[in-house]
């Protein structure tokens, strides 16, 4: 999705022996515009040898250059842009060519008034500077020039970036009815249609009331199984690695981890990703970069209908999402026929035991809902649900890479709830320190960065007016959001687990719960 940020390249080195497959074996390595990390086999989180350190230095040292060298870039200018608005060069371009002050005055009476107020802080850039690294990480040096809300212009595109969080509160809770998803819903709509992300208002608000109750106890109990099960298939095959001395790309596998979990545990599919590189594997990525890449396209060309067929690209596309789109159909089809047979009462806790997926309760439910409505709510959960969670396990671990005494302390808790089992449900509140590591991640890596909306009325965010217009683009966004409250409460921005035992976190918790759309 177009949400998601690059990630920095995680890859492992493994050789054996090597006990299990964990975090700790991650040290950072080299200086591309990817932070490429690899390791050996050790795997008892000790602090890393004195050349490890010597690359974290230059590392450190390298990053402060480039922060330095955007920070003298920003000051200079570069990227503000000083014009008048277009109403004020015209008046000025009248002027100059003889039209009386009074018949100015009376022509842009009503431009001076809305100009008298305060102009919203601009900036311009290039896009491939936002594409070059995590995206959100430029944003935030232009929100430490600019302010918590600022225009942003690429070429054609204007973009405002809010990382205020009370103007954030008042775009997506408090007014959210003068915003509409607009471009997400329209950027979306060839792949997702109607389903829970892309849809706003009525549909949105009858979808989520159908698919919440789905996520009971006794199914999260069945998909904790689940999970335990197809982690151990990834940590067999990165065991494979380790015997034969290959370097994998964690990124890649932790994306097709999440991927055949969530085909699994939304339609009961096995896409066994980890295992075969199946056409239907290739057609779910194909959906994936094209959904990308229109949301940085400067020029929506795949509106063009000559184009579609001309595109090689345009027609990979469109052969993915039918291929897709039999093979949804067929699993709606063959659930359908299991539900009309099975004998089961369906009740506030259903489960088939031998389909405990979302589709099977949703069908099962009696939901009124047509196969295409029905299609679109799946491909959702299955494009969002599998890349937010591969998203949120890359930057963990590349997270648990830079501190060894946090992968020390995370392992002993795992070994000592776990040993050498699997996870259940009555696991989890005992695995207090995994969860505080996991949402330290979320709010250094919130995913996704950033929300979509568009200004469908006139309003006011803090000071500025707001005019309606289907192309004034607002991108509340989680993370500078969330560095905006650490500035203000002097609090740590970085890797610290033992956050969220602090109060510092009841200042921010909004981000994870009111902000949720």
């Amino acid at each position: 999705m177009a949400t998601t940020p690059a990630f920095p390249l995680l890859q492992l080195r493994l050789t054996k022996p090597r006990p299990k497959p964990t975090a700790s074996c991650f040290k950072p390595y080299g200086t591309s515009k990817f932070g490429i990390v690899k390791c050996g086999s050790s795997s008892n989180g000790r602090e890393p040898d004195s050349a490890d350190n010597g690359v974290k230095s230059v590392e450190r040292l390298l990053e402060e250059k480039r922060r330095a060298e955007l920070s003298a870039r920003i000051a200079s200018g570069e990227f503000t842009v000083q014009k008048s608005g277009f109403p004020s060069l015209l008046k000025n371009g009248l002027s100059k060519i003889g039209v009386p002050s009074g018949v100015l005055e009376i022509l842009f009476k009503g431009v001076d008034d809305v100009e008298d107020y305060p102009k919203i802080p601009e900036a311009k850039g290039a896009i491939k500077a936002i594409r070059s690294e995590a995206f959100f990480i430029p944003l935030y040096e232009l929100y430490l020039t600019y302010g918590g809300i600022f225009r942003l212009t690429f070429g054609p595109k204007s973009f405002l970036i809010v990382s205020d969080p009370s103007i954030a509160k008042h775009i997506l809770k408090d007014n959210s009815k003068a915003y509409s998803k607009g471009i997400l819903a329209e950027i979306l709509d060839f792949v997702m249609g109607k389903g829970l992300i892309p849809a706003d208002g009525e549909i949105w608000r009858i979808r989520r009331r159908a698919i919440v109750p789905a996520l009971h106890q006794k199914y999260v109990a069945a998909m904790i199984s689940l999970f335990g099960l197809a982690t151990d298939r990834l940590c067999q095959k990165l065991d494979d690695a380790a015997t034969d001395g290959e370097d994998v790309e964690m990124e890649s596998l932790f994306s097709r981890l999440t991927l055949d979990i969530i085909g699994k545990a939304v339609f009961n599919y096995d896409f066994d990703s980890l295992t075969n590189d199946t056409g239907i594997v290739e057609a779910v990525y194909t959906v994936l970069r094209e959904a990308e890449d229109r949301s940085v396209s400067p020029i929506p060309t795949w509106e063009i209908p000559i184009w579609k067929d001309l595109s090689p690209r345009q027609r990979k596309v469109t052969e993915a999402l039918k291929l897709i789109n039999d093979v949804l159909d067929d699993l709606i089809a063959t659930c359908k026929r299991l539900v009309e047979e099975e004998e089961l009462q369906f009740s506030d806790e259903y489960m088939n035991e031998q389909d405990p997926s979302i589709l099977h309760f949703l069908l099962a439910s009696g939901d009124d809902v047509s196969s295409k409505q029905l299609r679109d709510d799946l491909m959702t959960m299955l494009i969002a649900g599998h890349e937010t969670s591969a998203a949120l396990l890359t930057w963990t671990f590349y997270l648990l890479s830079k501190e060894p005494s946090v992968v020390s302390k995370l392992q002993d808790e795992v070994d000592f709830v776990l040993g050498d089992r699997f996870p259940t449900i009555d696991d989890m509140k005992k695995l207090k320190y995994t969860t505080r590591v996991i949402n330290e991640s979320l709010r250094l890596y919130p995913q996704p960065p950033v929300l979509i909306r568009r200004s469908i009325e006139n309003d006011v965010l803090g000071k500025y007016p707001i005019k309606r217009s289907l192309k004034s683009i607002s991108l509340p966004s989680y993370w500078t959001i969330s560095m905006h409250h650490l500035q203000a409460s002097s609090c740590k921005i970085t890797f610290y687990p033992s956050f969220f035992l602090e109060k510092i976190w009841l200042f921010v918790k909004f981000i994870n719960v009111e902000l949720v759309a």
